[in-house]
C-alpha cells in the first residue's frame, strides 16, 4: 500500500480526501499545518505528498521546498484555492510536482496521484544520473543538478533546471511549447504555453546574457532550440 502525507489545515477537507484515498487501498496521515507537515515528511517514509499552500506556521511554499531539498524524488502535489499564474509558478520553483485549484474532483485527484507514482517508481531502484551534459562552455551535472557557464556557477531554480536538461538533451532538435508542457512540467499541468515563454525567458537570462555564444534560440511558430551558434531571434 502507497502511504500518502495530506498537510492540510481545513479539517473538513483532510478527512474527505484521507476518506477516498483509503477507500481506494491508500496508507493516509493528516498534518493540520506547515510545521507539522514538514516535520512528519522529513521524519517518516511517505510514497506522495498532497499538500495546501495556505498554512499556518510555514507557508506550502516553504514545506515543498524543505521536502524537496531532503527528498528531491518524493512527488509532491500543491492543492490550494490559490490559481494565480505566478502562484503556480512560485510552486512549481519550490519543487512541486503537480498543482490542482480547489475545488477539485476526487476521481482527479487520483488520476493524477497514480500518474506521479507511476512516474516515481519502478521495478527497480533509479541509479543516480552521474553524466554531466556540456554545450560550449556550459557544463550541467545531472547528479549533483550542478550547471555552470566559463567554470561561472549559475544558480537555477528546479523547473529551470529541468527546462535546460530537456532542451540540451534535444540535441538542437526544436522544442515547441506543449511538447516542452508535457515532458517538463508533466501532462496533467492545465498551464498555457506562455509559462514556457516565461521560463525561457528566466533560462537566457542566467545562461546566456552575460555569456557568449548565445546557446538558446527560437523558432518563430515553432519552439525553442539550443545550440552553440549566433541567435538570429
Amino acid at each position: 500500500m502507497n502511504k500518502v502525507l495530506i498537510i492540510e489545515d481545513e479539517a473538513k477537507v483532510a478527512v474527505s480526501v484521507k476518506k477516498w484515498l483509503e477507500e481506494n487501498s491508500f496508507m493516509v496521515d493528516i498534518a493540520p499545518d506547515g510545521a507539522v507537515g514538514r516535520h512528519l515528511a522529513l521524519t517518516n517514509t511517505y510514497d506522495i505528498v498532497l499538500l495546501d499552500l495556505t498554512l499556518p506556521f510555514l507557508s506550502g511554499y516553504e514545506v515543498c521546498a524543505a521536502i524537496k531539498a531532503k527528498h528531491p524524488g518524493l512527488p509532491v502535489i500543491l492543492i490550494t484555492a490559490m490559481e494565480r499564474i505566478e502562484q503556480k509558478l512560485s510552486g512549481f520553483d519550490a519543487g512541486a510536482d503537480d498543482y490542482m485549484v480547489k475545488p477539485f474532483d476526487f476521481r482527479e485527484l487520483l488520476a493524477r496521484i497514480k500518474t506521479l507514482l507511476k512516474r516515481t517508481q519502478g521495478p527497480s531502484e533509479k541509479v543516480v544520473e552521474q553524466e554531466v551534459l556540456k554545450m560550449a562552455d556550459m557544463e550541467v551535472d545531472l547528479g549533483f543538478r550542478n550547471v555552470t557557464r566559463n567554470g561561472t556557477p549559475i544558480e537555477l531554480t528546479v523547473k529551470e533546471f529541468d527546462l535546460l536538461v530537456y532542451l540540451m538533451k534535444k540535441n538542437g532538435r526544436i522544442a515547441s511549447r506543449p511538447e516542452i508542457i508535457e515532458n517538463v512540467w508533466n501532462v496533467n499541468f492545465n498551464l498555457s504555453t506562455n509559462v514556457v515563454d516565461v521560463y525561457v525567458n528566466y533560462l537566457r537570462k542566467k545562461i546566456d546574457r552575460d555569456f557568449e555564444p548565445k546557446l538558446i534560440h527560437t523558432k518563430q511558430g515553432m519552439g525553442y532550440y539550443m545550440k552553440a551558434q549566433s541567435s538570429t531571434t
